[in-house]
């Protein structure tokens, strides 16, 4: 699994192309810092939808949380909640995708 930066999007100072900013998606999957106002930017540049999934790895009385799934259609975008539920032993979300193929990617967080 690659290891994404974090990109911060300056609430005050205006926007950032987060899509010009996206790295293509690995193929084994990606890890992503996770937190509050953080994001996962999804660009799917093929010709099928694409299904990203973030492992979820806490438990409720001992039972295991379901891996929240989300589909990005084919062309579209897609801006997925990294919340503090998918905080891995490495502090990082693990997210795998069903094809990386003209996927690209990008955490990022809301700034001040």
């Amino acid at each position: 699994m690659a290891d994404l930066s974090l990109t911060t999007v300056s609430v005050a100072a205006g926007t950032l192309d987060v899509a010009a900013a996206a790295t293509a998606a690995a193929g084994g999957g990606d890890t992503a810092p996770v937190g509050p106002g953080r994001f996962l930017y999804v660009n799917n540049g093929a010709a099928s939808p694409i299904t990203v999934t973030i492992a979820t790895p806490g438990t409720v009385s001992g039972v295991g949380i379901a891996d929240p799934t989300y589909v990005v259609a084919a062309g579209k975008h897609a801006i997925i909640p990294l919340a503090n539920i998918f905080r891995g032993a490495n502090g990082r979300a693990a997210i795998t995708y069903s094809s990386a193929t003209t996927v690209t990617v990008r955490p990022f967080e809301l700034g001040a």
